[in-house]
């Protein structure tokens, strides 16, 4: 290899590991901003938790049999436990229903109406394909303004940012009650989902979908309702 080629081949090592580098630095910020903001609103226990209007339950996966996966079947009974204890006094169910065949916002509803829940406590968004449309639909169409999240330790700072920066005063409890399986995997996705936030906080990346007529959520939960199958 002549003397020129080489020193080429040197030289963009160096810069390609000096953007790489770069790249990670900016992903370790972003998710140190995320987080900064979100663990502020982090509490230990439910004992510890003000009292809000309503809590707010994200979606985490249906099962083909129409149950609520291990993870999403915890949060639900978080909110259960808010309900029970008069932490919140509405529950605010946000999943996928983008098509027919996958509904987890039916299936969420069944579960808490199933422990307890009144029915005319329990509000439905079915628009709530992610977290940013979660807290942005909360916010605009159901006019929350103070709430509590449900989700699980990996998920809440992120969740509570986003709540933050749509105009959402919220806190949490992490409700892990197990292990979950491909938690590994969960958290090395928050790396960028983190990004993904604070990209979308500063008005980069596509915003939700906000449609519909507004339902107050401190009205009857039922008129959010679609149907059971």
């Amino acid at each position: 290899m002549s003397a020129p080629r080489s020193k080429r081949l040197r030289r963009l090592g160096a810069v390609s590991a000096s953007v790489v580098a770069g790249l990670l630095l900016v992903v370790v910020l972003m998710n140190a901003a995320v987080a900064r903001v979100g663990s502020k609103a982090i509490r230990e226990s439910i004992a510890d938790l003000e009292v809000a209007p309503v809590a707010i339950v994200l979606g985490a996966g249906m099962r083909a049999d129409g149950t609520p996966s291990d993870a999403l079947a915890d949060r639900l009974a978080q909110a259960v436990d808010l309900y029970r204890a008069r932490t919140v006094s509405k529950l605010l169910l946000s999943g996928d229903h983008g098509v027919d065949d996958y509904d987890e916002v039916n299936g969420m509803r069944r579960f808490v109406l199933d422990h307890g829940v009144a029915p005319e406590d329990v509000f439905c968004d079915h628009a709530g394909f992610s977290t940013w449309a979660t807290f942005v639909r909360a916010r605009e169409v159901f006019g929350v303004t103070r709430a509590i999240v449900v989700t699980q330790r990996f998920h809440l700072d992120r969740a509570l940012y986003t709540a933050h920066v749509n105009g959402i005063e919220a806190q949490g409890v992490p409700c892990d009650a197990r292990t979950y399986a491909h938690a590994a995997r969960y958290e090395l996705r928050e790396l960028g989902s983190r990004c993904k936030a604070w990209l979308q906080a500063h008005g980069i990346g596509s915003g939700a979908r906000v449609s519909g007529p507004p339902i107050a959520i401190d009205g009857d939960g039922r008129a959010s309702w679609d149907r059971f199958d």
